[in-house]
């Protein structure tokens, strides 16, 4: 497993809350986002849960996507990596795409 580094500090530019307590895990950096904030908060808190239990990308995109369709329905998209491209399509109000240290999430229904 690679260390977990922290995000850069967010200077008023989209970062939502903490991933965890205080201190102990990086701060969300939302890149781009069609989503409501209570949405928003509940990604970044799912996918610091994931990332808590997992270690393995793949492992950390299955449980974003199970709980996210567990709590809002089919069909939800994740994607968690480091390096990749995407363009997609989604339904409004339902994308985000952030940064949690060094690793990229981007989830949305279609």
């Amino acid at each position: 497993m690679a260390d977990k580094q922290d995000a850069p500090t967010d200077a008023g530019t989209g970062g939502v809350g903490n991933a965890g307590v205080a201190g102990s895990s990086p701060k969300a950096i939302i890149k781009n986002v069609d989503m409501t904030d209570e949405m928003q908060q509940e990604s970044v808190d799912i996918t610091s849960a994931a990332l808590e239990k997992y270690n393995i990308e793949k492992d950390i995109a299955a449980q974003i996507k199970k709980e996210f369709d567990r709590r809002h329905g089919p069909t939800w998209h994740v994607v968690v990596g480091k390096n990749f491209g995407s363009y997609v399509t989604h339904e409004t109000k339902h994308f985000i795409y952030f940064y949690v240290g060094s690793l990229a999430v981007l989830i949305w229904k279609s």
